[in-house]
């Protein structure tokens, strides 16, 4: 076992923990934290494997934008900040479903390469991995700009309530065109007519 694969090894369990720390703490900031931890060891990951402009790419779009988006989204819906007790559910059915995934791929891995070496392909460049993602998966990048775009605006307008909501009256009817709006402090026209002219309502 060489160094790098001792420190793929550290990165990758990084990253696991850091993982299951997103998913199993009750503080919402904590986890999209813990998160920036979990993608940034990933990048390392990258590192290791040679593969710089992926690890940068991750660093510059997940942890820089799409974490912060998060964040921003957490801002703008007035989530509770600190622990919350609708995060506090039983967590068992998720370990199951997670443990036999990765127990199922882990024996799909082993039964399909049997501890056989692999000749990995020459390291790829910047502009082989631009011709594939701006021709090939064009589509799937635009699909994702414009589902980040929603998410954002969607943010927006929970964190607004009153948006579009007519503005209720003192008698609790709404105002519309054509009806006055009168209030604790507003006097009818008619009244304030009356007193201008005559000197006393």
């Amino acid at each position: 076992m060489t160094g790098a694969d001792v420190l793929l090894l550290a990165l990758g369990t990084v990253a696991v923990g850091a993982g299951g720390l997103v998913v199993g703490t009750r503080h919402l900031v904590r986890a999209g934290l813990w998160l920036v931890v979990c993608l940034g060891a990933l990048a390392g990951d990258y590192l290791v494997l040679t593969a710089e402009l992926v690890a940068w790419v991750q660093v510059l779009i997940y942890v820089g934008a799409v974490v912060v988006l998060l964040l921003f989204a957490v801002m703008l819906t007035r989530a509770p900040i600190g622990a919350s007790d609708d995060l506090d559910r039983p967590g068992w059915p998720a370990a199951l479903i997670g443990a036999g995934s990765g127990l199922g791929l882990a024996v799909l891995l082993v039964d399909a390469f049997r501890w056989t070496r692999v000749d990995l392909p020459a390291a790829g460049t910047a502009e082989r991995l631009g011709e594939q993602v701006f021709r090939s998966w064009v589509l799937p990048f635009e699909v994702l700009s414009v589902l980040l775009l929603a998410a954002l605006v969607g943010a927006i307008v929970l964190s607004r309530p009153e948006i579009g909501r007519s503005q209720p009256t003192a008698a609790g009817t709404p105002a519309g065109p054509g009806r006055p709006v009168t209030g604790p402090h507003t006097a009818p026209a008619t009244v304030a007519a009356s007193a201008d002219e005559g000197g006393r309502p």
